[in-house]
């Protein structure tokens, strides 16, 4: 079971956070976030020169909402992100666009994950458009935001998905949840993304209690 830490800014925080086992660890970079990656000015300094050798192992997420392709392919550069996160209501199209860009220069290009906010209306055949582009989805409570509404969605949806791309879980994950994920059986299910719930301020995460639910998603 993968694990995605979303939501960091902090670089004393994030260097901490270096020494819990997790896979993936997230930069928002909407503006309207309470966790804009880039409100903190020496985030993206200390992250290329400063940052501890067992960040380099863990796979840098950059979450986008609806983003010029410009201010895109800029942060994907100047943070090194590995993988972007699409959370808007970015269409295929604009995954396929990207592939071209990337295939015909030589700017940096990572993987991408599209989000898709899921309730009881959602129609889970509305992802298969974009399964040629994407490295994972992920799947995310609809709420009154684009994410960070932190409630559930009924679980029992994801029968539903019958895609081949595989997918990370997120939406009002907390400690308590771990139970309940591991008794999750859907073959497609690559790893949870946890935020809000693990924090004692926004973009301020609880390390001790991350590392508790890991050792029990693991058990």
């Amino acid at each position: 079971m993968r694990v995605k830490v979303c939501g960091m800014r902090d670089p004393e925080n994030i260097e901490a956070l270096s020494q819990v086992p997790i896979d993936f660890i997230g930069f928002i970079f909407y503006p309207l976030s309470p966790r804009f990656a880039a409100a903190n000015k020496k985030l993206e300094k200390w992250l290329a020169k400063e940052s501890p050798a067992a960040l380099k192992s863990i796979a840098r997420v950059g979450v986008f909402v609806n983003a010029e392709l410009e201010d895109l392919l800029n942060r994907i550069h100047d943070y090194e992100l590995d993988y972007i996160q699409l959370h808007g209501t970015e269409s295929y199209e604009y995954c396929k666009e990207l592939f071209s860009l990337w295939e015909f220069s030589s700017i940096r290009r990572a993987s991408i994950i599209k989000a898709f906010s899921i309730d009881a209306k959602f129609n889970f055949d509305t992802v298969k458009d974009y399964e040629p582009y994407c490295k994972y989805f992920l799947f995310d409570t609809k709420g009154a935001s684009f994410g960070g509404n932190g409630e559930q969605f009924d679980w029992s949806l994801l029968e539903k998905y019958q895609g081949d791309v595989p997918f990370l879980l997120s939406g009002g994950i907390s400690e308590d949840s771990a139970t309940a994920i591991k008794q999750l059986k859907h073959p497609k299910l690559a790893g949870v993304d946890i935020n809000s719930k693990f924090e004692t301020a926004p973009g301020i995460k609880d390390i001790a209690s991350i590392h508790r639910f890991i050792q029990e998603l693991n058990q």
